[in-house]
């Protein structure tokens, strides 16, 4: 299949590729303090990559157009050359309506990349390994699901090493003061967007991986032999099936929100952003606009859940939506221009 590929999807591939290994070095590079933001902002760019690579491999073109009056569809163009999708319309273009656990895990990542990119938050890199490890593990299955297994990164990859079995003391207050601190928003937001996952979701490995390391001991081991392995379910007896469920039960983690904190309901957005315009808002222009961008589905959806997290997040407590500081800064920004 991936015989005779243009050469610009093979240009795609390889930024892809080089990304990706970028990604893996900068995370498991010992010394770096909050090695998740490198690690995320080259995973982004290794999936923008490998999407675009697929977009042209099926004939399209991964540009922004616009509509030009009298002359038509135009592609909009930066500096002479035309202006890719980002990842988010990538998403959008590859999956259209459907909402799968990788996807989710992207749209996780995108919106923590804008909320983490002008701070410094090094204690949160434990607790996010699960989606960045799913991120990758889920760019080598499509690139070889579309390209063959003569593209895949398996090779050049490794599971890094660690110098201790436990969490230092330090290292637990630490993540505590995060609660009590400035960055609060940042750990309200990853567990707001674990919380409003369905449970099928958020248990699935596509969406955040997680394995436990387990001692293998043999009275004989070939050097040929893995210390570490990775069972796959589909692969897996029934038997090893109910012992890892089993331990599963008993130590998955259960992420729970903290409070509603920095949330805002629609009355308070509509107080909010209509102080800030030289123009009337109310009620009904903010449903109007949450309709527009697509931030949330209609009331009575059948997945309230799927909504644009760094904007909206749905309350399963109450049943209702909540706005994030980012969609009314969002909304003057908008409005404000005639």
């Amino acid at each position: 299949m991936a015989r005779g590929l243009p050469q610009v999807v093979r240009d795609n591939l390889e930024k892809c590729k080089a990304a990706a290994i970028a990604a893996v070095d900068a995370y498991n590079r010992p010394g770096p303090r909050f090695r998740t933001a490198h690690y995320i902002v080259l995973i982004i760019m290794a999936w923008t990559a490998l999407l675009h690579a697929i977009f042209y491999h099926r004939g399209r073109r991964p540009w922004y157009r616009r509509q030009v009056a009298g002359t038509g569809i135009r592609y909009v163009r930066v500096d002479g050359e035309p202006r890719h999708w980002d990842l988010s319309e990538c998403l959008a273009q590859y999956f259209e309506a459907a909402n799968p656990p990788e996807r989710r895990n992207l749209e996780f990542l995108i919106a923590l990349r804008n909320k983490i990119e002008h701070r410094h938050l090094p204690d949160l890199d434990a607790s996010l390994y699960g989606e960045c490890q799913a991120a990758l593990l889920n760019l080598e299955a499509l690139r070889v699901a579309q390209f063959g297994k003569k593209y895949a990164l398996a090779e050049q990859l490794a599971v890094s090493l660690q110098f201790s079995e436990f969490v230092p003391p330090e290292k637990r207050q630490a993540t505590r003061a995060l609660l009590r601190g400035a960055m609060r928003s940042v750990v309200e937001y990853v567990e707001r967007f674990r919380a409003g996952l369905p449970a099928e979701t958020l248990n699935n490995m596509r969406y955040s991986f997680s394995v436990f390391l387990v001692p293998r001991v043999a009275n004989r081991q070939s050097a040929a032999d893995a210390a570490v392995q990775f069972v796959k379910v589909d692969d897996a007896s029934p038997q090893e099936l109910e012992r890892l469920s089993r331990l599963n039960v008993l130590i998955r983690d259960k992420h729970i929100p903290i409070a509603n904190l920095d949330m805002h309901r629609p009355g308070a957005v509509v107080t909010a952003v209509a102080a800030r315009l030289d123009r009337p808002f109310g009620i009904g222009t903010h449903t109007q606009a949450w309709k527009h961008y697509a931030v949330r589905p209609a009331a009575g959806d059948a997945h309230p859940e799927r909504t644009l997290a760094q904007y909206c997040v749905y309350d399963p407590a109450h049943k209702d939506h909540l706005y994030t500081q980012a969609w009314i800064d969002f909304l003057v920004s908008e409005l404000s221009d005639p």
